[in-house]
């Protein structure tokens, strides 16, 4: 009998003692925003993301500034997800104990802070100045942007791949939008993200850091090769103490992949490489791109190609 007692006591108090689970989608049906949009938890509590396709952050911020990374605060990075993903990339935030006090998070996805796609744990009630609506108020009002046509340095890339089908592209974005790779962030040889999934009419934005890189275009089958007739930046230095970053932009036009490298001598050889619309489920995926370009034989390409 006092076994039995036991054994109930410990299954009441096995929810408080591991915290309860909280599931909320990021960008569900393609809309800038978190559902639901703010929830109640207590210490211990796990808050799940779920990332619903396209490429999405949950990145912490203050209530003012909204939009700004909270310094040592949460954030996931960038997680991009090809549409028909299944089961979903999830990313999980233990509630700390910190008196109940509100915590907010965005999305660090271009323009996206700024169309309100913002979240909360524990906000005050709506008619407290600092209520969740009022801090979404607030970064739209600091953040929101019109939309603008695409400057003199976007390129427009044509149709490259002769296998690609239509019939299994991602659907044209209801409204287009703009993503944001930073190449060479943080003195790393990489693309940051190096793989997205882009819909027509969206705007790819390349932002160098500093160093010495470019964006090249190039093929599935040969990743340190320039594509004839594709796009190239060229070289883009960028002083260590620079304050402001050139970008480069492409407008996509169709959803085949697009696959490109950092053209510095031995950059995409230590796997400097991105992927746009690359097909995850399938072998030409960007892992295989990026292998295939840190291959011994590719260098041995590539240097039988310069003598």
């Amino acid at each position: 009998m006092f076994s039995s007692i036991v054994a109930l006591s410990l299954a009441l108090l096995a929810p408080s003692a591991y915290g309860a689970i909280l599931d909320v989608n990021v960008g569900p049906n393609g809309q800038f925003v978190y559902e639901p949009p703010f929830v109640h938890a207590a210490p211990g509590d796990i808050v799940r993301f779920h990332f619903n396709p396209k490429n999405h952050t949950v990145t912490q911020s203050a209530f003012d500034p909204p939009c700004v990374p909270l310094q040592d605060g949460f954030r996931t990075g960038f997680i991009p997800v090809a549409p028909e993903t299944n089961p979903l990339p999830v990313q999980e935030f233990h509630v700390p104990d910190n008196q109940g006090a509100p915590l907010w998070f965005y999305c660090g996805q271009t323009a996206h802070c700024g169309q309100g796609m913002v979240f909360a744990i524990n906000p005050p009630a709506d008619h407290d100045p600092q209520s969740f609506q009022a801090h979404r108020d607030l970064a739209i009002a600091r953040n929101g942007t019109a939309a603008v046509a695409p400057p003199a340095n976007a390129y427009h890339v044509p149709r490259h791949d002769p296998h690609w089908n239509p019939a299994t592209a991602p659907t044209h974005a209801v409204t287009p939008q703009e993503h944001r790779i930073l190449v060479g962030a943080d003195g790393q040889l990489a693309y940051s993200p190096a793989k997205i999934t882009a819909a027509v009419g969206d705007t790819v934005v390349f932002e160098f850091r500093p160093k010495n890189h470019t964006v090249t275009q190039s093929s599935f089958s040969n990743p340190c090769v320039p594509l004839e007739h594709g796009f190239t930046s060229g070289f883009q230095p960028v002083a260590a103490d620079a304050t402001e970053f050139p970008t480069v932009q492409l407008k996509i036009e169709d959803t085949a992949p697009i696959w490109g490298y950092c053209g510095q001598v031995n950059h995409c050889q230590s796997g400097m490489v991105f992927s746009i619309n690359a097909v995850e489920s399938g072998p030409e995926n960007f892992a295989a791109f990026q292998q295939l370009a840190m291959h011994p034989s590719t260098n041995s390409r590539l240097y039988a190609r310069r003598k």
